[in-house]
């Protein structure tokens, strides 16, 4: 209630514009290090999804290869 109070006072680009500038200021790091981790990740998960698939390809290539090749002899 009281920052209520506190922000009904100051011009609007205080509210606006000052005060998300302060807290990117402060917690600009932070926000960075949590954003890289988070993009990092993601990153690392679709990465292995795809060496997982390609795997998973080239097994079944060969094995259907190898496989039509035993029914010859």
């Amino acid at each position: 209630m009281a920052v209520r109070e506190l922000l009904t006072g100051v011009p609007w680009w205080v509210k606006w514009v000052a005060i998300p500038l302060i807290a990117l200021v402060v917690f600009g790091g932070l926000i960075g290090a949590v954003l890289s981790f988070v993009f990092g990740l993601l990153f690392k998960v679709l990465l292995f999804v795809a060496l997982v698939g390609g795997l998973l390809y080239v097994v079944g290539r060969f094995r259907s290869s190898s496989s039509s090749s035993r029914d010859e002899w």
